[in-house]
């Protein structure tokens, strides 16, 4: 791993604490129907003041750049984004009490939650996930709980969403995201139960059909196909996983080890299975591929100093970080460093849209935004 560069202080000039690597070392229903994001640039949070230990206030502070960075605020714990194709559109997750799929628009830098919301869709294909018992049946909106995302790109702009859901069920939910006109619209189609053994953290689809997922209980990834079910990824065991990703030709899986801070990648659909890991410097909780899948980034945390994580936590004052890997070297070089910020702590996803760089925070209130670094 490399230390930051003097480039990216001048360019920022983010670290109050200093440029530095840190030390290593060894935590963790139903679709609505068409919305469009509003014409102002803040959402409305559906839990206004909600409070937790350990998460920052949802609108408490307010939502004014900091060092360059900006933020679309009045979210709770946008932990994931997931990018649609072109980049005029993302979808955010909220993982925790009070949470909310947000579609954001990322040129009027505007939000909107869409579910669980009024007017929502579904449409149940029971023979493509006839494991699941059928939609959501929630109380009250703020028992859903969206954590990992990803999206599937598909033809004539109809993709799928999978989402990590906790809360009335753990299981993977999938939705259809129709992008064919504006407003977006999603209509929940299905879902994938969890075994009883297992609780997810971040999802990706395989493309031969199904899904695979991080487990951090049994400490490997597992993924999911209607003539299968739930089978354990051969190789995955004992890699602390938290973030997931794939290469796009399918053959290799990325998984972000949170408690140790490392990345893991295995290959898929051979033998003998290969292994690579490589460490980062700091705790990594999402990774994503860039646009073109040349380069992985790994968004994640580290103490209030930049140092490895020790106990016990201070979670609201742990340091944003993000690093950008070279999948086939696996060489590590950060690009981004930033002291923890009211409503803004500890990044957990990291995807570059367009020319800028834009982060999740679980601990969070809302999304950052800022020019991407070279």
């Amino acid at each position: 791993m490399k230390p930051l560069t003097e480039t990216l202080c001048s360019a920022f000039l983010l670290l109050a604490f200093g440029c530095g690597a840190p030390e290593p070392a060894g935590d963790r229903s139903t679709a609505p129907a068409s919305v469009s994001a509003p014409a102002a640039a803040q959402p409305q949070a559906p839990t206004q003041g909600q409070t937790e230990p350990g998460y920052a206030v949802v609108g408490a502070t307010p939502c004014t750049p900091v060092d360059g960075i900006q933020f679309i605020c009045g979210m709770a714990s946008p932990e994931d984004i997931a990018v649609l194709p072109g980049g005029e559109w993302a979808i955010a997750s909220g993982n925790r009490e009070g949470g909310r799929l947000h579609i954001v628009n990322v040129k009027n830098k505007s939000s909107s939650a869409v579910f669980p919301a009024p007017g929502q869709r579904e449409r149940f294909d029971a023979g493509g996930y006839p494991t699941c018992p059928g939609p959501l049946a929630l109380k009250n909106a703020d028992q859903f709980r969206a954590h990992g995302l990803y999206l599937k790109p598909g033809p004539n702009g109809l993709h799928a969403l999978y989402v990590v859901h906790h809360g009335t069920r753990e299981s993977i939910e999938a939705f259809e995201v129709d992008a064919r006109a504006a407003p977006l619209s999603l209509t929940w189609v299905g879902c994938a139960p969890a075994l009883s053994t297992l609780t997810f953290n971040s999802v990706v689809a395989l493309p031969e059909g199904g899904f695979a997922a991080t487990s951090g209980p049994t400490g490997d990834v597992w993924q999911y196909r209607v003539e299968t079910g739930w089978r354990r990824v051969p190789g995955s065991e004992k890699t602390a996983p938290n973030g997931l990703e794939i290469s796009k030709d399918g053959r290799w899986l990325f998984i972000a080890g949170w408690a140790e801070e490392k990345l893991t990648r295995i290959s898929r659909g051979g033998t003998p299975i290969q292994r690579d890991e490589v460490k980062l410097g700091f705790r990594p909780d999402n990774v994503r591929f860039s646009a073109d899948g040349s380069v992985l980034f790994a968004a994640g945390h580290s103490d209030k100093d930049g140092r490895s994580i020790v106990e016990p936590r201070e979670p609201l004052r742990e340091t944003s970080n993000v690093a950008r890997i070279d999948q086939q070297t696996l060489e590590v070089r950060r690009i981004f460093q930033h002291k923890a910020i009211d409503g803004f702590v500890a990044s957990t996803t990291a995807v570059q849209i367009g020319d800028e760089m834009w982060l999740g925070a679980q601990r969070g209130d809302r999304l950052a935004y800022f020019p991407a670094p070279k």
